[in-house]
């Protein structure tokens, strides 16, 4: 359990360093990691990360997503990586919609950045 919640800490810190404005939303979310017919959950806040083992009282979004999704991304995963999983139907996101569109909006926002850095 340990270190599954030192692999979700990593994952958060390293998802805040590639996307810095996320690093400063407060929010609580939760994380269901779903593998051999089990499905651990987890409580995550940010900034920080604080994690916690059992579903959280006041998530404002759940993220869904398979324990060997999660293991990929946890290794090497980027937010481009992130974005193909859950445009692929490998992560599912559900809760409230103004948050979830707040975040889609900044990741898209930093992905154009990072493609006009690269053009020029």
């Amino acid at each position: 359990m340990a270190d599954t919640k030192s692999e979700i800490e990593a994952v958060v810190r390293r998802f805040q360093e590639e996307v810095p404005a996320l690093a400063k939303l407060k929010l609580t979310f939760g994380l269901q990691l779903r593998g051999r017919g089990d499905v651990q959950a987890f409580s995550v806040e940010v900034p920080g990360p604080t994690v916690s083992r059992g579903v959280p009282d006041h998530a404002r979004v759940t993220v869904h997503m398979p324990r060997a999704t999660f293991n990929e991304l946890a290794e090497d995963g980027s937010v481009a990586a992130y974005r193909r999983a859950f445009e692929g139907g490998h992560i599912k996101v559900e809760g409230d919609a103004a948050v979830q569109k707040l975040i889609g909006q900044v990741v898209e926002r930093h992905e154009q950045r990072a493609r006009l850095r690269k053009v020029r």
